[in-house]
């Protein structure tokens, strides 16, 4: 069975809040989510570990149990363990934790006082005012949990493009070991590298007579088939996401490849175009004349679709009709972004604060990307349940990292801190040992509820500061999890234009922070940004081609990026 590891990662730590809610051992519970990390970390699926006859024990953190329960999920896609805990706690009050405000501990005085076993129940209360009268809840969070119910209740259900990839690779891989396959390719918004999915469309195109179409409805990984004909099937997997498969000829595979990556505001912009050409645009190619006398001029490659309109080629990435056919009309697409172009990573953790890598193993694995150099950049003191170093913590690591330089002639481990910017706009850690870094990434870790403007003024009173380099994951959001806290970002953008400043896109698949708009936002006003991945392990570092898709929607080129520079450059470029 097809397994991935983000469904992994996702039933451990469903185990770590139930065994939390039911007041379990602490340790038990920290193993449980240490795992889920160490999962969700790994660039290879434990699925094809476990294939390749490889022990899943030499991952950290990893122990005969945990290892013994990833297989189990494996091959059976559950584990008893959680169904056994869902007996003891109601199955649904881990919904509650969907809750921005609400942790373990809350849900389960929620549920001894209130009898509050679901998202309904919660509803219930807090609508009638019950839940302020908690001790530690109050009037304030209560509407904050009636806000957050309604928000979530208005959102479609999308998943992030990164848990996406694993599915898509382990189907894709599927579809092109059928005999008499011999294309396949994802549209839709996976194509675009949108940073979240609503489902997924496939199209293969197909030798006369192969059963393609009973292999994909007999994918293993299948919950329901919606439906099943010759040229278009769907299915819905395990995990809820939609499938369509589409078999397409070879003469109109260009064609039903731009129909189906969009977006629609793309296609209908772009089908105006070929109008006025006296052309018509569908899936199937594109066409002069009418009824049986429509010859198809183009349509077995995308390239062939955008010649036949007078368009030079638009990545998928740029394909939102904001400017992307108008720049492609007047020849001024950018030459987007590519991994390749990448040095260096900015911003990574290791084992001093809330890393799970040792120095020299961050190092060892950013010199394997084929980097030049790597951020050190642990939390400073504020960020207490990190274990956030203080400035004597930071001049020790300062001295490991001067010693541990020695070994690695070619390669510069930079010194640095994601310093927390505290709710007065100063820095956590005084300029006397700020100084003495390469680089600062300056973070808000705290006090997401203040006001657009007090929000604004707090960051830039903090870019006023002469160590402030780079502003980390600047709008604060998880995708699918916590929104963005309220900033002015045009007056942020033009702020750090004027005092040297950087803006950090944050790679990590929770973050994608900046988003597309406002990358392109930075780009406009002459801000440059540095792509990093926050990296908390030596796999996390890999996080990197998130934030490159990410860039490359943004209309980010090489030289809109900092980390594309050689050290030197980079060097001159952050000091202010």
């Amino acid at each position: 069975m097809p397994n991935h590891n983000a469904e992994i990662s996702r039933i451990f730590n469903q185990v770590a809040d139930l065994l939390e809610i039911s007041d379990a051992n602490p340790f038990r519970v920290r193993a449980y989510r240490k795992a889920a990390r160490i999962v969700d970390d790994q660039s290879k699926s434990m699925a094809d570990i476990l294939e390749d006859g490889e022990n899943l024990t030499r991952l950290p953190g990893i122990g005969d149990d945990l290892a013994e329960k990833i297989a189990e999920i494996v091959e059976t896609g559950g584990l008893k363990l959680l169904e056994e805990l869902k007996k003891k706690v109601p199955g649904d009050l881990s919904n509650l934790l969907k809750i921005a405000q609400l942790g373990p501990k809350r849900v389960a005085i929620l549920h001894k006082e209130l009898d509050i076993d679901n998202l309904d129940d919660l509803a219930e209360a807090a609508r009638q005012k019950r839940i302020r009268d908690l001790k530690g809840f109050g009037e304030k969070l209560e509407k904050k949990i009636l806000e957050d119910l309604k928000r979530q209740a208005e959102a479609e259900t999308r998943v992030k493009l990164a848990d996406v990839e694993q599915i898509v690779d382990s189907l894709q891989k599927y579809l092109e070991g059928i005999e008499g396959v011999k294309q396949v390719a994802v549209a839709g918004s996976y194509r675009r590298c949108k940073e979240t999915v609503g489902d997924l469309d496939i199209l293969v195109t197909a030798r006369q007579g192969c059963a393609v179409m009973d292999y994909f409805t007999g994918y293993a990984d299948v919950d329901t088939v919606l439906n099943k004909g010759r040229t278009k099937s769907s299915i819905r997997l395990r995990d809820g996401l939609q499938v369509d498969l589409r078999v397409v000829p070879e003469a109109s595979y260009g064609a039903a490849l731009y129909y189906f990556t969009g977006s629609k505001e793309h296609n209908i912009a772009v089908r105006k175009i070929a109008i006025g050409k006296g052309l018509k645009i569908n899936e199937y190619g594109v066409f002069r004349g009418k009824g049986d006398d429509a010859e198809r001029v183009a349509g077995a490659s995308e390239q062939e679709v955008f010649e036949a309109v007078g368009l030079a080629y638009i990545e998928p990435e740029l394909r939102e009709n904001r400017g992307e056919i108008e720049a492609a009309q007047k020849g001024r697409l950018p030459e987007l972004i590519v991994r390749d172009d990448l040095r260096g990573d900015l911003h990574a953790h290791t084992k001093a604060t809330d890393g799970h890598a040792s120095l020299p193993e961050m190092v060892e694995a950013a010199r394997s990307l084929g980097y030049s150099y790597l951020a050190i950049t642990e939390h400073s003191r504020a960020v207490t349940v990190a274990r956030g170093l203080d400035r004597k913590r930071l001049e020790q690591q300062i001295e490991e990292i001067d010693k541990l330089s020695e070994r690695y002639p070619g390669f510069r481990i930079l010194k640095g801190i994601e310093v927390d910017i505290l709710k007065d706009g100063s820095l956590d850690l005084p300029d006397a040992v700020l100084k003495k870094l390469d680089l600062t990434v300056c973070s808000i870790h705290s006090h997401f509820e203040l006001s657009s403007h007090r929000q604004t003024e707090r960051i830039i009173r903090a870019m006023d500061n002469p160590h402030f380099n780079i502003f980390g994951h600047p709008s604060g959001r998880l995708i699918n999890e916590r929104d963005a806290y309220q900033v002015d970002m045009e007056k942020i953008i033009k702020s750090a234009k004027e005092r040297g400043c950087f803006l950090e896109l944050n790679a990590h698949p929770d973050r994608l922070d900046l988003n597309d708009i406002h990358c392109r936002m930075a780009r406009e006003a002459g801000v440059k940004v540095a792509i990093s991945t926050d990296a908390h392990s030596a796999q996390g570092l890999q996080n990197m081609k998130y934030g490159i898709y990410q860039a490359r929607r943004g209309w980010l080129s090489k030289g809109d990026v900092i980390n594309t520079r050689k050290v030197a450059d980079l060097l001159k470029l952050l000091h202010r």
